[in-house]
């Protein structure tokens, strides 16, 4: 009873609360908007559930079934847990990173470049583990210099981050279309299967399946993030600089130091979001874009309550509703871009309840 009563009423539980209230409302939303273009809602989200692998569906594709559906989900997972720690670790500093699309972008073109250039020298194992440092290297750097500037010139970082996202962009679809390009596919070349962080196509049983490399080490990272944070001098320090700039300044807290810290740590974290993508789940770049899924990361990281931990469970759950939008697409007809919607709702909700639970703390 007393864990019951904590959980609806204690202050312990109330960001948890919130992330599921915002959820919620954003389900019902969703089955509003279903609703009214005529649809059954709870047909349709089974659908999502169906396209994730994580229901059955009517029948399969030759050599396909859940248990292959279930391991594409957690492939396409993969880059979403590490997008979503890292602006989870941004806004615990009170920092506003949504330069995680062009540090992904950059980490995977570099990773690309690096291993192309490479050839078949090193074996897979070493050349796995390149993309993965390659990865950390690339976004920590432009997660730095967003610090740098942030501290030395106090340019705001979400301007610095925009501004970034479209440069990365524009250069390295410059550098595809000149030096990179596959004449058929019209996106970079292909990295190579010895770097590559997905095992794609593997017969296992009669099935060909895909087996995320990376998944293991986003949750192993999401872990060790928690007790960084939240049992480190370090972490304390950031978590102290996003509470209040002032008091952690009084308290001898190094604001130049702990600022480039961070964001180095959340570039770092959008870096292996960006191998993870452009190296596993996809194995090219297409140019001209930004992913997409650094953006649905705010929505992540929110609906996780900016914990590391959370983060993993609102990544399942985003990644539920985008991967098996086009099952639920071609099941009811539905216009795939309502998955976008939801998601959309939900990133509204989610950042009115995070208001709400910071006025409330502040009351308390």
């Amino acid at each position: 009873m007393r864990l019951l009563r904590s959980l609806f009423f204690g202050d312990r539980f109330r960001m948890l609360r919130a992330s599921f209230w915002a959820l919620l409302f954003s389900l019902a939303a969703g089955a509003v908007i279903l609703f009214l273009m005529g649809k059954d809602p709870v047909s349709a989200y089974a659908n999502l559930l169906q396209g994730s692998g994580l229901l059955p569906k009517v029948k399969y594709a030759g050599r396909q079934n859940q248990l292959t559906d279930f391991l594409s989900f957690l492939d396409a997972m993969t880059p979403m847990v590490f997008a979503s720690l890292s602006v989870a670790v941004a806004l615990r500093s009170g920092f506003f990173n949504i330069g995680v699309p062009g540090q992904m972008l950059a980490a995977g073109f570099c990773a690309h470049i690096v291993t192309a250039a490479l050839g078949n020298v090193l074996p897979s194992p070493l050349a796995k583990l390149l993309v993965l440092v390659i990865g950390i290297a690339a976004g920590a750097a432009m997660g730095a210099f967003m610090g740098w500037l942030k501290d030395r010139f106090n340019v705001n970082e979400v301007v610095t981050s925009i501004m970034l996202n479209s440069i990365a962009m524009y250069l390295i679809t410059f550098y595809i279309n000149t030096f990179y390009v596959d004449p058929v596919s019209r996106q970079s070349r292909a990295i190579s299967d010895a770097a590559r962080l997905t095992l794609s196509g593997v017969r296992t049983h009669g099935m060909k399946a895909d087996f995320a490399l990376a998944f293991p080490l986003a949750i192993l990272v999401a872990f060790l993030l928690r007790t960084f944070l939240d049992r480190t001098t370090y972490g304390f320090e950031i978590r102290a600089l996003g509470l209040s700039r002032g008091a952690a300044r009084y308290a001898g807290i190094s604001l130049s130091r702990t600022t480039l810290l961070t964001m180095a740590l959340s570039g770092a974290l959008g870096g292996l979001a960006g191998v993870a993508y452009f190296c596993g789940y996809f194995a090219s770049i297409q140019p001209g874009t930004v992913p997409g899924m650094g953006f649905d990361a705010i929505a992540v990281a929110l609906l996780g309550g900016n914990h590391a931990l959370g983060c993993i469970l609102a990544s399942f759950l985003i990644t539920v509703i985008s991967k098996g939008s086009v099952y639920m697409s071609s099941r009811l007809s539905v216009e795939p871009e309502i998955a976008s919607l939801i998601t959309s709702v939900i990133l509204i909700f989610s950042a009115c309840s995070a208001s709400f639970v910071g006025r409330r703390g502040g009351h308390d």
